[in-house]
């Protein structure tokens, strides 16, 4: 089981994903975030390559795309809020969607 982020983490961790766009849930532990590219191909695109890192860490996340935009939340339900893998991914999906 993961652990939750600790409130240090959360300063440290969660700022620098808030200034870049991620927003706080107001309804639970998690962070949320809009990505639109130029088509549907792209966003298409970003999610296969942001499956294959979430697969590789185990850690999936709750998304939705219509044509060229994709909305993603993260959290990690099995420790009842956020972790470290929302941060890794979070960061991951930024540098993927360029």
């Amino acid at each position: 089981m993961t652990d939750r982020l600790t409130d240090a983490e959360r300063e440290t961790e969660l700022t620098p994903l808030l200034e870049a766009g991620w927003t706080l849930a107001e309804d639970r532990d998690a962070i949320a975030r809009t990505y639109e590219f130029r088509n549907f191909v792209e966003a298409f695109g970003f999610m296969t390559r942001a499956a294959l890192h979430a697969e590789k860490l185990n850690h999936h996340p709750e998304w939705s795309n219509v044509y060229k935009t994709v909305e993603v939340v993260l959290t990690t339900h099995d420790a009842g809020g956020l972790s470290p893998l929302d941060v890794k991914l979070a960061k991951r999906m930024d540098t993927l969607a360029g």
